[in-house]
């Protein structure tokens, strides 16, 4: 294989490798779909039937703006209002992860 072929095959593998890492979600984006996403909606907004029907509070609400992230860790491990706790169904870390992503639509 001639170098130009070599490196033109090279160069498009980089750029195919490089577009697939940028779909990729985050381990905090997979845990709030499959989790929280039913409730708080897809973008943190409580827009779905069960969030509306629960009157879940959006990630915009200035309640849930001014909590911090332990406090949201402490309600998501322990369950807060209608939500039930997630201690037995979430590690820390993903906990933690699915607090970091929703925090980022109070943006």
């Amino acid at each position: 294989m001639s170098n130009l072929t070599r490196n033109s095959v090279t160069a498009i593998l980089v750029l195919l490798l490089a577009g697939t890492v940028g779909f990729a979600q985050s381990a905090g984006e997979a845990t709030y779909k499959a989790k929280c996403q039913m409730c708080h909606g897809e973008k943190g907004l409580a827009d779905s039937g069960a969030g509306k029907a629960m009157k879940v509070k959006p990630a915009t609400d200035p309640d849930v703006k001014k909590m911090s992230e332990a406090q949201m860790i402490d309600a998501v491990h322990d369950g807060m209002g209608k939500m039930q706790p997630y201690k037995d169904k979430l590690t820390d870390a993903q906990i933690k992860d699915a607090v970091e992503y929703f925090r980022t639509f109070a943006k």
